[in-house]
């Protein structure tokens, strides 16, 4: 039973620490990869688990935040960084560019996901320019159920006109932030929503 005891607390050790210092690596990794590939004129870099896209810095969150995005939404892209999710937009472009991510283990890069509130900003860059979003709903303010997929809509439209949503207009460019709502096990989700006010070249 002591041996069962210690390996039962060595695999939730593993799971809340082990895997966040496996994926803060990744992510230095993959941002200095990705650079990296920017400054040889690729707008992607391909590593072993996954295709780094874009760089998210969230100042909310500190000067030293700066989380990859990957290629869609698999186990291995979200303990690895922030996943984008398939069909959405891309960074700045009309549409709904969705992210999700981990709240806890795997790096945590939501973790402070309810820290946020209306008017922070999302800075997405990529090879050629920043991207630069302002929220328009706090990161706890919606929380919906993992199936409510209405929230990666281009022009989201809630099922209840009381939930929280971005502005619904034909050339809308949104960005979407998706997260576990408990820091343990949980099918809701919280959703933040942001709208772009500013692109710059890089």
């Amino acid at each position: 039973m002591v041996l069962v005891g210690a390996l039962v607390l060595g695999h939730l050790a593993w799971q809340l620490w082990g895997t966040t210092v496996v994926a803060e690596r990744r992510h230095e990794r993959a941002v200095g990869e990705l650079e990296s590939a920017w400054e040889e004129g690729s707008d992607t870099a391909d590593l072993s688990f996954g295709t780094a896209e874009a760089i998210v810095r969230i100042p909310r969150f500190g000067d030293a935040y700066a989380v990859p995005v990957l290629a869609g939404t698999g186990p291995d892209v979200l303990a690895s960084g922030l996943g984008h999710f398939d069909g959405s937009a891309a960074p700045g472009e009309v549409g709904n560019y969705a992210l999700a991510g981990h709240r806890i283990t795997h790096g945590e890069p939501l973790r402070a996901m309810p820290d946020l509130r209306v008017g922070d900003e999302v800075v997405v860059e990529t090879r050629t320019a920043v991207h630069t979003y302002e929220l328009v709903t706090a990161g706890d303010e919606l929380e919906v159920a993992f199936t409510d997929t209405w929230v990666l809509a281009s022009s989201p439209v809630p099922p209840d006109p009381g939930d929280p949503a971005p502005p619904r207009l034909p050339d809308a460019r949104l960005l979407t932030l998706t997260t576990c709502a408990e820091l343990f096990h949980t099918d809701g989700r919280l959703v933040a929503f942001g709208v772009l006010t500013g692109t710059q070249r890089r």
